[in-house]
C-alpha cells in the first residue's frame, strides 16, 4: 500500500456524496502558515474552510457549536496513543508540536482577517449564519461541559481517595499511594483516547433519504473515518467530562511529587529509619519518578490497546439519549452533587467526614475548572511545550506543599487542619493532572518530551524543597490534629 499524502486522509468511497463532502470539510488539514499572506478576497474562503476543518458541520448529529479554544486541551488534541492500530506496513507519525502549529497558524490568520474591516464583517456574517445551524448552540455547549466537568471531578477526587485507601495495609509493595490512581486514569486516558465506539453514533450524519447504517455512515477501516471520529469525539461534552473531568481528576501530579520529596527527606510509610543512608536515601528518591512515569505511560498505552481490541465488543452511547437526556440531566447532577458536598462539609454526619472526603469534593471542581480555563489559555502558547498542564501542575504542586506545612503547623485546630486536607485532596489533585501530562508526553517529539517531562518534575521538586524543605529539616512537622 501506499501513504496518504500529508495534507489528505482516506475516506470511505460507500458513503454517499453529502456525507462524504461533510466529512472531508471537517477534517481536511489545517492550513499552513502561508495562508497568513492572502489577499483579502481569500481570507473570507480561508475562514470557512478552516472553521469547517477545525468544527463538525452542521451536517453533523453531535452539532455541538464548539469554542474554537477548546482544541487547546491536552485530552483533546487530534493524536491518539498508538498512531497505527491496525499495524500496517506504512505508518504515518504526527507530533502535538505539528498539531499545535495548526493551531498558530490559523490563529494568526484570524488576527490579519480582524485587521481588514470588509473581511471581518464577511467572517462576522459566516460565523453568525454557522452557529444558528447549530442545534445546540455554544452557550449550551459551555454550560453541559462545565457541569460535566464539575460532576467528574467530584467522581474522580472519590476514585483517587477510595483507591488510595484501599492500597495501604502491611506488606505493600509500594509504599507511596499515588502510583495506584495516577496508573489507572492514565489507563483510563488511553482507552478514551482510542475508542471510536464509545461515541460513534455522534459521527454519523444524515444520508439523503435520512437513513443511517445499523453501525454509522463511516467504515471502521477508513484512516479519514478514525481521524474524523477523533475529531467529532473531542469536541462532545461528555467526553471532555470524562477525559478532562475524571482523569484529570483521578491523577495527581502534586501528590506525585510530594511522594518524591517525602522520599528524599526519609518521611515515607516504613522508611523512617535513622540509619538510612545517603545511598538509600538516593534509591528511594529516583524510584518514584521511575516507576510513576513508567507505570503511567504503561497504563495510557493499555489502556489505548484495551480499546483496540475491544472495538467489536465496545457498545456505542445513543445519540439521542447523551444529547437529549444526559447533557441536560447533568446540569443538574453536576451543581447539585456539589451542592450536596458543600452541605455534607457543614453538617457532617460524622466530623471525620470533613477530612477524610468532604471538604476535598468542595475544592475539587474549583481546582479542575481552573485547570481547564488554563489549558484553554495556554496550551497553544508553545507548540513544543504545553505550558497550560505545566503551569497547573506546577502551581498545584506549590498549593500543596503550603498547605501540607500549615497543616503541622500548630495553627488552626482540627478543622483548620481539615481544610488544608481538603485542598490538598481536593483543589491540588484536580488542579494537576498526570494522565494529561503523559498523554502529552507520548505524542511529543522525542527532545520536547524529554524537555517538557524532565522540566516539569524538576521544577515541582525545587518548589517542593523550597516550601516543604525549610520546615521539615528547621523545626520538623507537628503531628496532624485532625483524623483521615
Amino acid at each position: 500500500m501506499t501513504s496518504q499524502p500529508a495534507d489528505r486522509v482516506a475516506y470511505n468511497h460507500d458513503l454517499t456524496p453529502a456525507e462524504d463532502a461533510g466529512i472531508e470539510g471537517r477534517f481536511q488539514q489545517r492550513p499552513g502558515p502561508s495562508l497568513s499572506r492572502q489577499t483579502p478576497h481569500t481570507k473570507s474562503s480561508y475562514s470557512q474552510e478552516a472553521r469547517a476543518a477545525r468544527r463538525a458541520s452542521a451536517a453533523s448529529r453531535a452539532a455541538y457549536d464548539v469554542p474554537d479554544t477548546y482544541e487547546n486541551l491536552g485530552e483533546t488534541a487530534n493524536i491518539p496513543p498508538v498512531q497505527n492500530p491496525d499495524e500496517e506496513s506504512v505508518h504515518r507519525y504526527e507530533t502535538l508540536e505539528q498539531e499545535r502549529a495548526r493551531e498558530q497558524s490559523y490563529a494568526r490568520d484570524r488576527r490579519c482577517q480582524d485587521e481588514d474591516p470588509e473581511t471581518r464583517a464577511a467572517v462576522q456574517a459566516e460565523e453568525k449564519a454557522e452557529a444558528a445551524s447549530y442545534p445546540v448552540s455554544k452557550k449550551e455547549t459551555q454550560i453541559y461541559t462545565l457541569s460535566y466537568l464539575i460532576f467528574f471531578s467530584i467522581f474522580g477526587t472519590l476514585a483517587r481517595l477510595g483507591l488510595q485507601a484501599i492500597t495501604i495495609y502491611p506488606g505493600t509493595p509500594i509504599i507511596f499511594t499515588s502510583v495506584w490512581p495516577n496508573f489507572a486514569g492514565s489507563m483510563v486516558m488511553g482507552f478514551l483516547a482510542e475508542d471510536r465506539m464509545l461515541f460513534r453514533q455522534e459521527l454519523g450524519s444524515s444520508s439523503s433519504n435520512g437513513a443511517d447504517t445499523e453501525r454509522g455512515s463511516v467504515s471502521v477501516d477508513s484512516e479519514g473515518a478514525r481521524k474524523a471520529h477523533l475529531a467529532i469525539k473531542k469536541t462532545i461534552p461528555l467526553y471532555i467530562g470524562l477525559a478532562t473531568g475524571f482523569c484529570g481528576s483521578f491523577t495527581s501530579f502534586s501528590a506525585f511529587m510530594r511522594d518524591v520529596f517525602l522520599a528524599l527527606s526519609n518521611d515515607l510509610p516504613v522508611t523512617d529509619a535513622p540509619s538510612r543512608s545517603g545511598g538509600h536515601t538516593f534509591l528511594a528518591f529516583i524510584a518514584i519518578p521511575l516507576i510513576t512515569i513508567s507505570m503511567s505511560l504503561a497504563g495510557l498505552f493499555f489502556g489505548a490497546h484495551m480499546a483496540i481490541f475491544l472495538e467489536p465488543y465496545t457498545p456505542s452511547l445513543p445519540f439521542l439519549f447523551t444529547s437529549k437526556i444526559l447533557d441536560r440531566l447533568i446540569v443538574l447532577l453536576g451543581w447539585g452533587c456539589w451542592l450536596g458536598a458543600i452541605i455534607m462539609s457543614i453538617f457532617p454526619p460524622h466530623d471525620s467526614w470533613r477530612g477524610t472526603a468532604t471538604f476535598a469534593l468542595v475544592f475539587a471542581p474549583l481546582g479542575c475548572l481552573l485547570r481547564f480555563y488554563i489549558s484553554l489559555r495556554l496550551n497553544s502558547r508553545a507548540p513544543s511545550f504545553p505550558l497550560g498542564t505545566f503551569s497547573v501542575n506546577i502551581f498545584g504542586t506549590a498549593v500543596l506543599g503550603m498547605s501540607w506545612d500549615l497543616a503541622r503547623l500548630p495553627v488552626g485546630g482540627v478543622i483548620g487542619c481539615q481544610v488544608l486536607q481538603g485542598i490538598q485532596d481536593g483543589f491540588c489533585g484536580c488542579l494537576t493532572t498526570v494522565s494529561t501530562w503523559v498523554a502529552e508526553l507520548a505524542v511529543l517529539g522525542r527532545r520536547h518530551a524529554y524537555i517538557y517531562g524532565a522540566g516539569s518534575v524538576g521544577t515541582g521538586l525545587v518548589m517542593l524543597v523550597a516550601i516543604m524543605g525549610g520546615l521539615r529539616w528547621g523545626d520538623g512537622w507537628n503531628p496532624l490534629v485532625c483524623t483521615h
